[in-house]
């Protein structure tokens, strides 16, 4: 077995070629049904398993989105089920707020036990906010039985200030200034962290706004894809006093297998209900909050 380890220079891990991608498809697989890229959960394996610890972990998480996501959004897009002015309004509030966490990230939280603890804190808002929207009212048209059911999307309004779309037979509305405020603020954690913000927002759009998860995921991965581009350019661009150019091969590595587990997982979405979609994802986020925060 020693025959396939492999030693990625750029990062100093050494590690079998095919964990990478196996890791990232499991994980893709669950997490891309609820919107989120999966990056969230890849970057605590780098660091706690991997003993992938440098600032330079976040841009090879971006650089893992950038392979991964495509795949997903394809999907999204097939089926009607892509709703283009939320997915404009992401980006264009996430964008800048990328750049500032690049510095947030180099000035401040360089060292592995700070920024650990602030990967914890982020696991644990997410988790935190799926288990109240687990304990809130059941909701309506949850999946687990997709036959005869059309899952297509139609946007019926959008400006500056409103965006409305139906769905299933409802109608759903939100303010398009509040969406560009949220992404603002989740750009900044997300350039820190190095997820993009898609596993942030995501869980805000469904739990607070109250939209059908089948409706956000898209969207959300999209502006996860964009802002994750951006992420990798001021990562290898801006003047560092250290090295946090992304490793491209062990990113692209996790993203080979996160593209084959977002494309399955985006196709298989429709047949999981929402409940346990966000039951997983709430485990999954729970468990690596409380290594991180709780247990240092």
């Amino acid at each position: 077995m020693e025959f396939f380890e492999v030693f990625f220079p750029v990062s100093g891990v050494e590690t079998s070629i095919f964990l990478p991608p196996l890791v990232a498809l499991v994980i893709s697989f669950f997490t891309s049904m609820g919107g989120v890229s999966g990056a969230f959960l890849i970057l605590p394996f780098q660091m706690s398993v991997l003993g992938y610890v440098s600032p330079s972990v976040s841009a090879t998480n971006f650089v893992y989105n950038i392979v991964a996501i495509p795949s997903g959004v394809y999907r999204y897009i097939k089926e009607g089920r892509m709703n283009w002015p939320l997915t404009w309004a992401i980006i264009a509030g996430t964008l800048p707020g990328v750049f500032i966490g690049y510095y947030i990230r180099v000035m401040y939280l360089p060292e592995p036990g700070k920024f650990k603890v602030f990967v914890g804190c982020v696991l644990l808002y997410m988790g935190v906010r799926l288990v109240y929207e687990l304990r809130g009212k059941k909701q309506t048209g949850s999946g687990g039985n997709a036959a005869g059911t059309d899952y297509t999307m139609k946007v019926t309004s959008s400006s500056i200030k409103r965006i409305e779309f139906t769905f299933m037979g409802s109608t759903y509305a939100f303010g398009t200034m509040s969406i560009f405020a949220l992404s603002s603020a989740v750009g900044i954690v997300g350039g820190t962290y190095g997820i993009g913000g898609g596993a942030i927002i995501a869980p805000f759009l469904v739990s607070v706004l109250g939209l059908p998860v089948y409706t956000v995921a898209g969207a959300a991965l999209m502006g996860t894809l964009i802002t994750s581009v951006a992420g990798v350019f001021f990562y290898s661009a801006m003047p560092s006093a250290m090295d946090t150019s992304p490793d491209w091969l062990l990113g692209a590595l996790f993203g080979a297998g996160g593209f084959v587990g977002m494309y399955l997982g985006a196709r298989a979405q429709r047949y999981v209900p929402q409940r346990l979609i966000k039951a997983m994802l709430a485990i999954a986020l729970l468990s690596i909050a409380g290594r991180y925060v709780f247990l240092r």
